[in-house]
């Protein structure tokens, strides 16, 4: 069995931690963006952290995997503490697992809401600024 899961950051394709899905047997399935229904930090420049939130969001580019389901708890143990598994709203309304945040891990980080995702935000040349 298979299950979906909408990744937002180091797990994507060509990124640090893409490894770790295509260790667990993953395929790329798409990219898509969520509802827009989230926020995103940067957590110490390392990694973003995505969290649905009541009003402020907008849509954050994902990238959807399907990953046998065997794998998905080693996925989840090689995430960044702090950084969980849980129900993804994407575009269109569509329902899938994603990696999401615990609040208390944002607290004094970075919000990067601003540029729509990890990506756009390691491509924007004011990241490093204050």
């Amino acid at each position: 069995m298979n299950v979906r899961l909408a990744v937002n950051g180091t797990l994507m394709r060509g990124l640090a931690l893409n490894g770790n899905l295509l260790a667990a047997g993953a395929t790329f399935v798409r990219e898509t963006t969520t509802g827009p229904s989230y926020r995103l930090w940067s957590i110490g420049d390392r990694h973003p952290a995505m969290m649905r939130v009541a009003s402020g969001g907008v849509p954050i580019v994902v990238e959807v995997w399907d990953v046998p389901a065997a794998g998905l708890a080693d996925i989840l143990l090689k995430e960044p503490p702090g950084l969980a598994i849980g129900k993804v709203f994407l575009d269109g309304g569509a329902e899938t697992l994603g990696v999401l945040v615990e609040p208390a891990l944002c607290e004094g980080q970075r919000e990067i809401t601003k540029y729509g995702g990890w990506r756009a935000y390691l491509a924007a040349p004011e990241r490093r600024s204050p």
